[in-house]
């Protein structure tokens, strides 16, 4: 059996199960991740900070 990525093996489960919902969920969350990576190396930090 070939090695499966991981997010292969989630799109497989999303589709199989039905669950839909959770693509929004994922997207925000590694959009509010990539917020936080770039408020903590960037000069305009100051100005992200009160998103949180």
């Amino acid at each position: 059996m070939a090695k499966q990525s991981l997010v292969k093996e989630f799109l497989l489960f999303i589709k199989q199960e039905k669950k839909w919902w959770l693509i929004p969920l994922i997207m925000v969350l590694l959009v509010v991740g990539a917020l936080l990576v770039f408020a903590s190396s960037s000069p305009l930090a100051p100005f992200l900070y009160p998103l949180f």
